[in-house]
């Protein structure tokens, strides 16, 4: 206390009082000063910011509005800018010099420090573009006029834009606008950066559709949602966003990446993450033994892939199509509607097995395919194709694996050494009696089906005394089974 010459025993609130508490000098700043601060205050004319060294100082409102005017900042919020007025104490800051500062001090202060200033672009020359500073002549090369090659420069005339020096003496200001502009994308992105957390949410604006994405632009940087995360069906980018729209996507991850050009930052996106996941709710899309409608989406080796709802597809293997299809073009067609059997869903490994649904099925019915016949019954069944054992047949009514059957050569009731493809040509109906069901194979008899129905007819005869001159009981069940 003694040292800042108060009394013993007096506060601090005492020496404050009597002006003895030393105040620490404030840094004088300069015109063409970079600074940064917090937003303290937005006002309808001015924006006030607490600068980093105590001090104050104000933006007028319009130079931090957006080409619609809406306020780019809000109380709280850290910027950077340029002191371009210290007027009767007061320390005004900007975004650029404006055209009503034009004097030698401050086009130099902004020279030295980088600092924007705005000019109007009055005309074009061989060269490049004449730039009036506010009565000062500026000039800027048809190469520093835009970040992009600029095709007819002639449309820059009348417009108000912001360059920085990149030469100043007593004879030129040459000025550069796609130096600013880098400089600006290269701010925005380091600000965007630094807000972008993987699992975040984001809004940005749909910049390039590509066939492997889409890329959106985040505000200065830009992320690609690549084509597995625009949605949970398979689709192309066009189906799901155009240019132009603003979307809200999820960040997956944030790379840095080195190359011989420099640092590069890969962002990868997603749609897909915050749509519902069709699959939370899969026991009631895909009911297992149950029929759905569907959509053949795409077409493999080894099957069709059935689209049964958004997000959700089935297969179904070519083994189901028919037992003489070997690829599945040969049944199906890419856009076919169909209705399926759910065989088995696997939520693990997100897969389902599906099959055709029985001739007649509904969306919605219970549909076990021909897997419910029970041995010793007698069923229809046509032919498929003749194998080395025997003839194989689908049971009328159904398709797919469950509902086919086979007749093993000893069970076709021809005689031995018979041609069994001339026999049985593809597309017969024959009636047989199944002699064999189990979740793996059927097998049916037409010899168990003609000895059933000749001791049936038999036992009917004898019931009835007999007779004579009907010709012979095989006979006459061999022309009513179908047999020649």
């Amino acid at each position: 206390m003694s040292s800042s010459g108060g009394r013993k025993g007096e506060s601090f609130a005492d020496l404050f009082a009597r002006g003895d508490v030393p105040v620490a000098k404030q840094r004088r700043l300069s015109v063409g000063e970079e600074v940064e601060g917090v937003v303290g205050h937005v006002g309808p004319d001015s924006v006030f910011v607490d600068l980093d060294d105590k001090q104050q100082g104000y933006f007028e409102s319009i130079d931090l509005k957006d080409a619609r005017g809406e306020m780019t900042v809000k109380v709280g919020d850290r910027v950077k800018a340029w002191v371009v007025g210290l007027d009767g104490g007061q320390i005004k800051l900007g975004k650029r010099f404006g055209r009503d500062v034009a004097s030698t001090d401050r086009f130099r202060a902004a020279f030295e420090q980088g600092a924007p200033v705005e000019g109007k672009v009055t005309g074009v020359n061989k060269g490049g573009a004449e730039v009036d500073l506010g009565g000062i002549r500026g000039f800027c090369p048809f190469s520093q006029l835009d970040n992009q090659y600029v095709q007819d420069p002639s449309t820059f005339i009348g417009r108000s834009l912001s360059f920085v020096i990149t030469k100043l003496d007593d004879r030129d200001v040459v000025l550069s606008r796609r130096q600013l502009l880098e400089r600006e994308a290269k701010d925005a992105r380091e600000r965007v950066l630094a807000t972008l957390a993987i699992g975040s949410t984001v809004k940005g604006r749909v910049s390039q559709l590509r066939e492997f994405g889409a890329f959106v632009d985040l505000g200065g940087i830009e992320g690609l949602i690549p084509m597995r995360e625009l949605s949970h069906d398979r689709v192309k980018p066009e189906d799901v966003v155009q240019l132009g729209d603003v979307v809200e996507v999820q960040v997956k991850n944030v790379e840095k990446k080195t190359t011989d050009k420099g640092e590069k930052v890969e962002i990868t996106l997603s749609l897909k993450a915050l749509a519902a996941d069709p699959w939370s709710a899969i026991e009631a899309v895909a009911p297992v033994g149950k029929v759905v409608a569907g959509q053949v989406s795409r077409l493999a080796e080894f099957g069709a892939f059935v689209r049964i709802a958004s997000g959700v597809e089935g297969l179904l293997h070519v083994s189901e199509l028919g037992a003489r299809v070997r690829r599945p073009e040969e049944a199906v067609q890419i856009g076919q509607s169909l209705l399926v059997r759910v065989l088995s869903v696997d939520v693990a490994r997100k897969r389902i097995a599906l099959a055709p649904a029985s001739e007649g099925a509904a969306v919605g019915a219970e549909d076990r395919g021909g897997a419910g016949v029970i041995v010793g019954s007698v069923v229809k069944a046509i032919v498929e194709k003749v194998e080395n054992y025997g003839v194989v047949c689908q049971l009328a009514g159904t398709k797919g694996r469950a509902g086919r059957a086979v007749i093993p050569n000893a069970e076709t009731g021809t005689r031995l050494g018979a041609d069994l493809r001339k026999e049985f040509p593809v597309g017969r109906e024959v009636t047989a009696k199944v002699i064999e069901a189990s979740d793996n194979r059927t097998r049916i008899s037409i010899k168990a089906a003609v000895e059933d129905a000749e001791r049936a007819d038999f036992d009917s005869f004898r019931a009835k005394g007999g007779g004579s001159g009907m010709g012979t009981l095989g006979d006459l069940l061999k022309k009513k089974l179908g047999k020649s």
